[in-house]
């Protein structure tokens, strides 16, 4: 049964030992993939019962969110996307927009194809300042505020509270066939990879955390996960923060000293 240790987890994120993608591949393939079964009944009843319960509080903060995006930005407040779940499935995914209408796609698959053909962590290209995103977007990205309409998939039966992320098309069609075994489960809001490291993480260690999760999914495990999703995001949130403070510091220019003379270089 596969359990889970946050502080293992923590640091295995931050400082592990390098493994390329055969690697990921051989221990994938070593175990038997996991059966594309039915959802299990106790999966289906947890995610109604806590969406329910929880939706008293969820909505007033949903309504607020509609309210400010439809007051700092033209468009509309929601966004959908199709994306790829349980066994391939395509399905129409809702999230709260938090970029410009109409922004160029093909910016997001290049940084897309340059995390799955290297090993570097799966930052978001929010990191950098990314002009798409509208104001207020930023931290409700790295919240994950913006994902919240997502309980209409969970009730539509789309998604769970607990699964792998939902990808896109174009992610999907470069998937090896090994990898597509994370479809063997359905699609979350969180998941094992969202608390076990994230954005410190690469993509093919995402993929294998997602396999095992499919493999090894119990109703203890989900409950865990639910319980570790507040305190990771407000690592990620933290994260976000300092990297974009890094990455947005202007650079400081050399000082001019008076009575030198000037160069062409310093013109120019």
């Amino acid at each position: 049964m596969l359990t889970l240790d946050p502080e293992h987890a923590e640091k295995n994120a931050a400082k592990k030992k390098p493994m390329n993608r055969l690697h990921h591949q051989d221990r994938a393939t070593k175990i038997p993939a996991a059966r594309p079964d039915e959802v299990p009944r106790w999966k289906r009843v947890l995610d109604v019962t806590l969406v329910l319960i929880t939706l008293p509080l969820v909505l007033p903060v949903m309504i607020c969110i509609a309210l400010l995006i439809w007051i700092v930005s033209e468009g509309p407040v929601l966004f959908r996307q199709e994306r790829i779940g349980y066994l391939g499935r395509r399905f129409t995914c809702f999230k709260f927009r938090t970029m410009a209408v109409g922004t160029d796609t093909s910016v997001h698959q290049g940084h897309l194809n340059n995390l799955i053909n290297s090993d570097v962590p799966m930052v978001k290209m929010d990191l950098k300042g990314d002009p798409r995103i509208i104001p207020l977007g930023v931290p409700l990205r790295a919240s994950g505020l913006d994902e919240l309409p997502q309980l209409i998939n969970v009730l539509r039966g789309e998604m769970s509270l607990v699964g792998p992320r939902p990808c896109v098309r174009y992610e999907y069609d470069k998937y090896l066939p090994w990898q597509k075994e994370r479809f063997n489960t359905l699609p979350g809001l969180t998941g094992l990879w969202q608390v076990s490291g994230k954005n410190r993480t690469t993509f093919d260690e995402m993929i294998q955390l997602d396999i095992d999760y499919a493999r090894s999914k119990t109703l203890r495990l989900d409950l865990l996960i639910i319980a570790r999703t507040i305190p990771a995001l407000i690592v990620q949130m933290w994260d976000t923060r300092v990297k974009r403070k890094q990455n947005l510091r202007p650079v400081r220019s050399e000082p001019i000293i008076r009575g030198a003379r000037s160069t062409g270089d310093f013109q120019r």
